[in-house]
């Protein structure tokens, strides 16, 4: 992290991340309710978190060269509406663990009431574009934080 970087938001909580978030105005559509679209916003700010919760510096290996992440592929699900003013946690895991691609399930909640789940699928790519294996550290910095199921 650089010294102009702030500490995370977030924590890690066992193998799970936890962020959380208030709904402001700007969040809003007209009826005071969540725009679907936020929802990948904050989404997305866990993610980022969670990363830099990790020890993770993206900055740094991007503007090495090394490359970033990008979206490949998104599943979201909405389940209950979340409104101006409310505490929401966006909770993430880290499903599956490949060379050059992170599966991370992220759940909204309100108290406990799932607001909306999504599966995420992120590649790391290099500045061409191209997929790229992910920085060695990097995936060992995962490697303690992905989900196993019971």
């Amino acid at each position: 992290m650089t010294s102009s970087a702030q500490a995370p938001a977030g924590r890690i909580d066992g193998r799970e991340h936890r962020f959380g978030l208030r709904v402001y105005f700007e969040d809003t559509d007209l009826t005071g309710v969540v725009y679907h679209a936020n929802y990948l916003r904050f989404m997305e700010r866990a993610r980022s978190d969670m990363l830099e919760c990790a020890g993770i510096d993206q900055r740094a290996v991007f503007e090495a060269g090394g490359g970033a992440y990008a979206v490949a592929g998104l599943d979201i699900r909405y389940h209950a509406p979340a409104k101006l003013g409310d505490a929401l946690v966006v909770i993430s895991r880290l499903k599956r663990l490949r060379a050059a691609a992170v599966d991370i399930q992220q759940r909204v909640m309100r108290d406990d009431l799932l607001v909306a789940e999504a599966t995420v699928a992120v590649a790391f790519v290099a500045p061409s574009g191209r997929p790229r294996r992910q920085p060695a550290e990097w995936l060992a910095a995962f490697e303690p934080l992905v989900w196993k199921e019971k």
